[in-house]
C-alpha cells in the first residue's frame, strides 16, 4: 500500500514541479507519430477502412502498454526502489494537470485586452476556429477543456493505476500507458470523417464513461456544490462525446455560466458566458477538483491493498519510514 501511495504521490509532485516535457521529448508525442504512420487508406471502400480501424484500436494501444509495462518489470527487477520510481516516471508522462491548468489561466487572462494573444494560446486546448471568438466565447472554450481535460488528462490513466499499484506496478504502468494510448488514437484519428478511426472513438468512449463522471463528481464537491452534477444531467448529453458533456456541463452548472461551442453545443443555455471572474474561478475548481481525484486515487489505493491484505515494499520503507 505504502508504495503505491509513495509512486503516486512521487507522479504528482514531477508534475507539479515541471508540467510536461517538451513535446519533442515526450513518449505521447512519439506514439502520436505511430498513429500518424497508421492514419491512411488501408482499403478501397468505407467497409474496409473501418475493419482496418478495429485492428488498429485494438493494437495500437498495446504497443505503449507494453513498452511501459516491460521497462518497469525490467526497473524492478534491478531493485524495487528504481522499479518504484520508473512507474512514477510512467504515470507522470501519461497524466497531467498543471499545464493546462497554467495555459487555462493564460487564455483566461489574455481575454481581459486585445484578443490575439488569446486566440493564438487557445489553439493549445481546442481545435476550434478561435478567429471570430468574442473574449466570453474564448473564455468558454478554455473553460470547456479545462473541464473536459481532469477527465482526459488525470483521472482515466490515474485511477485504473491506483487500483493495480498494489498488485503490480508493471501493470499499473501498462493499464495507465494503453489508457493514453487510446485517448491519443481518439484525439487523432475519432472524427466521423475518418472511418478508419470509428473503432478508436467507440473505445475511447468507454474507457472515458467513468473517469468522465468521476471528474463530474469531483468538480461538484470542489464547487461544494453538489447540485452542480444534478443539474448537469439536463445538458450532459448535449454535446457530441457521449462523456465530455458530464464534466464540461457540471463546471458550468457550478459556475453558473454558459459553455458553448458555436453551432455544436450549449450547455446550462440560461446563464450568461463566464466573465473573467468565472474564468478565473473555474481554473481554480478544476484544480481543486484535480486535488480530490488524487484523493480519490489514494483512497483507492487503501481499499485494495486492505481487501488483498497486502503489506508495504522496500520502496516505501525508503521514501515513508
Amino acid at each position: 500500500m505504502l508504495t503505491a501511495l509513495a509512486v503516486i504521490g512521487l507522479a504528482v509532485s514531477l508534475d507539479l514541479l515541471f508540467g510536461e516535457p517538451p513535446t519533442a521529448a515526450h513518449p505521447v508525442a512519439w506514439f502520436g507519430r505511430l498513429v500518424g504512420a497508421l492514419d491512411r487508406d488501408w482499403s478501397e471502400t468505407e467497409r474496409g477502412q473501418r475493419l482496418a480501424g478495429v485492428g488498429i484500436a485494438v493494437l495500437a494501444p498495446l504497443v505503449p502498454a507494453a513498452v511501459a509495462g516491460g521497462v518497469v518489470l525490467g526497473s524492478t527487477a534491478v531493485h524495487p526502489l528504481v522499479g518504484g520510481i520508473v512507474a512514477a516516471v510512467v504515470l507522470f508522462l501519461t497524466t497531467s494537470i498543471r499545464s493546462l491548468l497554467e495555459l487555462t489561466r493564460t487564455v483566461v487572462a489574455a481575454t481581459d485586452g486585445e484578443l490575439a494573444d488569446a486566440r493564438t494560446q487557445v489553439r493549445g486546448l481546442v481545435g476550434r476556429d478561435a478567429s471570430t471568438l468574442s473574449a466570453a466565447e474564448l473564455r468558454s472554450a478554455a473553460v470547456e477543456s479545462a473541464a473536459e481535460n481532469l477527465a482526459d488528462g488525470l483521472v482515466a490513466a490515474l485511477l485504473p493505476f491506483a487500483v493495480l499499484a498494489p498488485v503490480s506496478l508493471p501493470a499499473a504502468a501498462a493499464v495507465a500507458a494503453w489508457v493514453k494510448g487510446v485517448n491519443t488514437l481518439d484525439s487523432m484519428l475519432g472524427y466521423p470523417s475518418k472511418p478508419v478511426g470509428t473503432a478508436s472513438a467507440r473505445l475511447d468512449d468507454l474507457v472515458m464513461y467513468l473517469p468522465a463522471r468521476i471528474s463530474a463528481a469531483a468538480i461538484a464537491v470542489a464547487a461544494v456544490d453538489p447540485t452542480a452534477l444534478v443539474s448537469a444531467r439536463a445538458w450532459a448529453q448535449v454535446p457530441p462525446s457521449p462523456n465530455s458533456g458530464w464534466p464540461m456541463a457540471t463546471l458550468a452548472c457550478a459556475l453558473a455560466s454558459r459553455l458553448e461551442k458555436p453551432g455544436v453545443y450549449t450547455l446550462n443555455p440560461d446563464a450568461e458566458l463566464p466573465t473573467l471572474a468565472d474564468g478565473e474561478r473555474a481554473v481554480s475548481l478544476v484544480g481543486r477538483a484535480a486535488g480530490i481525484s488524487i484523493v480519490i486515487a489514494a483512497s483507492l489505493v487503501v481499499l485494495v491493498s486492505a481487501g488483498l491484505g497486502l503489506e508495504s515494499s522496500p520502496f516505501a520503507e525508503v521514501l515513508l519510514p
